[in-house]
């Protein structure tokens, strides 16, 4: 896809709404060969999608030999809304602990004390994480009102041929 196709997608309503979300399934090839789809926070910056995990997350083996993801972002009422998007993961270490980890863990039910208290314990743990940054080079919206998987497009496209057919 091109860089305005897969901006057009993303800066739709529904996109920006799903974006604004806080987990997102990260699906990768695990070192073994076999695949992997994760619940995992993010956070979308305008421009890509940014992961935090621990120094020592057995995924990030698997990402630096084969760095091809693909994320879904969706609902949970019906009709669902689901963001597919593919990418490339770029793994940035760093030290402490990156601002897009506590903003993206900044939405979860918690009083001014707790967040206080989990920011602490989070502190604690890490000297250090990774940023797992994926800019998108695919994107597709299915809202089942303007948009429809690609099986499902074809299946309304042959209807309405057989339809046009025997008028």
């Amino acid at each position: 896809m091109r860089p305005n196709e897969i901006a057009e997608i993303l800066d739709r309503p529904v996109s920006r709404e799903l974006l604004a979300r806080d987990i997102t399934r990260l699906a990768y090839v695990a070192t073994d060969g076999t695949p992997r789809s994760i619940p995992i926070a993010f956070t979308w910056n305008g421009s890509e999608i940014v992961l935090c995990t621990t120094k020592n997350a057995p995924k990030l083996r698997s990402l630096r030999v084969n760095p091809t993801v693909a994320l879904t972002i969706d609902t949970e009422v019906h009709p669902p809304r689901i963001l597919l998007l593919r990418g490339r993961a770029d793994l940035d270490e760093v030290d402490g602990i990156p601002e897009e980890y506590l903003r993206m863990n900044g939405t979860y039910g918690m009083t001014p004390e707790q967040r206080v208290e989990w920011e602490a314990e989070v502190r604690s743990l890490y000297d250090g994480m990774v940023r797992i940054v994926i800019t998108p080079t695919w994107a597709k919206l299915i809202d089942f009102e303007t948009t429809l998987p690609s099986a499902v497009e074809e299946l309304v496209r042959r209807r309405d041929e057989r339809r046009s057919g025997s008028a």
